[in-house]
């Protein structure tokens, strides 16, 4: 055991959580959640995460982490028009869906083959939204948003994974200290609230198919590739359908997806966590037990958000995914031949085009593929 093992964990957990925190906020609005139902909905995503990636790396004595699905949850934010007994519906028809994937490992390879440009179109035109609405937030208090935009690009230069809990802390301190903040609630405990879901046909395929979608092409795939990197050999099945099993178990709870990590993955599975890289799922405990702590206080941290300033938490969502963003587009654009076929995905996705009842990340994907579809018949 070294102290770089759980230094790298709680590092992990704390930018993972506090850096998209905002994100589930807005996610939670954009169906309808009252406060409760949000503080449940934090609450069991963390118990998801800390006994899924305990699990996860005490049976593979690999360093597992697991998030939750950041992508999916701006997609939810994205959406429009749904409750949320709809959303807890489309939470565990998700979750179903990536137990079935990790059962089925055609429905891993069916995935795989949907062109990487085509899903970083479909989530960059789910992303863009937040970095304009952070843009927008600037009339509306230049003097706090202002410096804080300026804080996030310089500390970026020098460590870009502490940047946005950087804004986020200095951003709340400086409201706080200037009297934009009337008082911080008192302190309480978490409790998990029950949401009876609802299953409708437009929640189904306008949220949980995209979810689903995303959660794998954004996040899965990209954590499996990570463990790859670091010199791991991972069975996806196993791993998918394991997340996909708490996914279902937390989700009556309000509790969107839960999925293999990625950047969080990335700061645990490196040799400086520990030059033997099977002393590393070592990490996965410590990460375990941070997200223990956050599911016990998730109550009050959501009650601290709900008394932030609009702005700072628009701008905080925002700057989170600027970097998931650039990401995206430059995977989108990448391949020259597939570069309309993005574009137009993108350009769908990003309209909030509403049609039958179905949300625009699912139309955009299907015009994406069928614009693709088209250019390879010409070629043929």
């Amino acid at each position: 055991m070294r102290i770089s093992i759980p230094i790298s964990a709680f590092v992990a957990a704390i930018v993972g959580f506090g850096g998209t925190l905002a994100i589930i906020i807005a996610a939670a609005k954009a169906v309808g959640a009252t406060q409760i139902e949000t503080a449940s909905w934090v609450t069991a995503i963390c118990l998801a995460m800390a006994i899924e990636c305990l699990w996860l790396s005490w049976r593979t004595k690999m360093p597992v982490i697991t998030a939750w699905s950041t992508p999916g949850l701006a997609l939810i934010a994205a959406s429009s028009g749904f409750t949320m007994p709809e959303a807890v519906g489309a939470f565990i028809v998700t979750g179903m869906l990536l137990i079935a994937t990790g059962l089925f490992k055609p429905l891993t390879r069916l995935i795989a083959m949907i062109p990487a440009s085509v899903a970083s179109g479909m989530l960059a035109g789910i992303l863009v939204g937040f970095a304009i609405s952070a843009v927008k937030a600037i009339p509306a208090d230049p003097w706090l948003i202002l410096p804080l935009i300026a804080a996030f690009f310089v500390i970026r230069l020098f460590n870009p994974a502490v940047s946005v809990l950087v804004v986020l802390i200095g951003g709340g301190l400086a409201a706080f200290l200037t009297g934009r903040v009337g008082g911080l609630p008192a302190p309480e405990l978490s409790t998990l609230t029950l949401v009876a879901p609802q299953f409708t046909i437009s929640a189904i395929v306008g949220l949980a198919l995209p979810l689903y979608l995303v959660t794998m092409a954004s996040q899965n795939l990209s954590g499996l590739a990570v463990l790859k990197a670091a010199g791991y050999h991972p069975e996806p099945g196993p791993l998918i359908g394991v997340t996909g099993l708490f996914s279902l178990l937390s989700a009556p709870f309000a509790a969107s997806t839960t999925n293999l990590a990625a950047i969080s993955a990335a700061i645990c599975t490196g040799p400086d966590v520990h030059p033997d890289p099977a002393e590393r799922w070592k990490t996965g405990p410590f990460y375990s037990l941070a997200y223990l702590v956050f599911a016990i206080f998730g109550a009050s941290l959501v009650a601290i958000f709900a008394v932030l300033p609009q702005s700072l938490i628009v701008l905080v969502a925002g700057l989170a995914l600027t970097a998931p963003l650039a990401n995206a587009l430059s995977i989108a654009l990448h391949d020259a031949d597939e570069r309309m076929s993005a574009t137009v995905t993108f350009a769908v996705t990003a309209s909030g085009l509403t049609l039958f009842g179905v949300g625009a990340a699912f139309w955009g994907l299907v015009a994406g593929m069928a614009v693709l579809f088209l250019e390879k018949l010409k070629k043929r």
